[in-house]
């Protein structure tokens, strides 16, 4: 029945937007090919120049790369935080991304945008110099519910490697928050 596929979906929350030291991620739930329009409308507004899938694919990447949007699948399990390979390609993404697009926006998904994605978003947020808890808090302003304990576990234990360091002086170390 729709009705229950429209009420599950209506629980999930809207896309939200994380900004930090000058870098912008998009948090969101999955799209399918059936609101891939919409979602894409979504990420325009945004200025997304990336999607990066942390769960299985579910919708064609077609659409999406023909609007300049480029697509990376860094799969990771449900409900877990990211393996040491998957946290690294997703540094060279973000790397590649804020140094050709400057002002641009990377989407992240999961299924619900309340764990995976929440959790890489927050990990790049450590590498730009919050402390675990605040990462976390800025992110559950915006998704109530985000990240579960273990994530939250996997978060205090991270130890920044200086990974989004700014080499262009486009950010400089200090900010006003």
């Amino acid at each position: 029945m729709t009705t229950g596929v429209m009420r599950q979906k209506d629980i999930r929350p809207a896309p939200a937007e994380i900004e930090y030291k000058n870098f912008r991620f998009l948090i969101t739930d999955r799209p399918s090919d059936y609101n891939i329009v919409l979602y894409i409308q979504e990420l325009q507004k945004h200025n997304v120049t990336a999607v990066v899938r942390v769960c299985e694919p579910s919708y064609k990447t077609d659409e999406l790369k023909s609007v300049n949007i480029e697509v990376y699948d860094l799969m990771y399990d449900d409900g877990t935080f990211p393996p040491n390979d998957i946290v690294e390609e997703w540094f060279r993404v973000l790397k590649k991304q804020f140094n050709e697009n400057p002002d641009g926006c990377v989407a992240v998904h999961c299924v619900a945008g309340l764990g995976r994605a929440p959790v890489m978003v927050a990990l790049a947020l450590i590498e730009l110099g919050l402390k675990y808890e605040e990462a976390v808090e800025l992110i559950r302003e915006k998704r109530r519910g985000a990240i579960n304990a273990k994530q939250l576990a996997f978060l205090e234990k991270y130890r920044p490697k200086s990974r989004l360091k700014a080499k262009n002086g486009r950010h400089n170390s200090c900010c006003v928050q």
